[in-house]
């Protein structure tokens, strides 16, 4: 099995910028006003305008609500201290990287449409 996400944004380049900079996510394929897949090793996330959505659709929020409330993004990686490092040069605000008491390092940040995700991992033993 594997999981891939699809997130409906409401600025699709906002969303792309902040994925491939933040988070060191590629484009995959040919990216379009509506819909680009990234990928970062063997996590997929799909962008999608939330414009697309009809407004009868469960996914469908007002302009100003919160996008993913109740849901939390876990992104683990094999180096946290790089990604975190990749994260904090991109200047979107995250919170500081720190040890969990179950033993993995990680740090969180919110993306432009409010999804919550952690980035996990070991720490590098060097």
């Amino acid at each position: 099995m594997q999981l891939s996400l699809e997130l409906f944004v409401e600025s699709l380049e906002k969303s792309l910028d902040f994925y491939r900079r933040a988070l060191g996510f590629e484009i995959q394929g040919s990216p379009s006003t509506d819909y680009t897949m990234l990928k970062n090793g063997d996590a997929v996330i799909a962008i999608n305008s939330r414009s697309v959505l009809s407004t009868d659709h469960p996914l469908r929020i007002d302009t100003g609500q919160r996008a993913g409330l109740g849901v939390e993004i876990v992104l683990r990686v094999a180096d946290v201290e790089g990604a975190y490092r990749a994260a904090k040069e991109s200047g979107w605000p995250l919170s500081d990287l720190a040890l969990q008491p179950w033993g993995l390092r990680d740090f969180r940040l919110v993306d432009p449409d409010g999804y919550y995700i952690r980035v996990t991992g070991r720490k590098n033993e060097t």
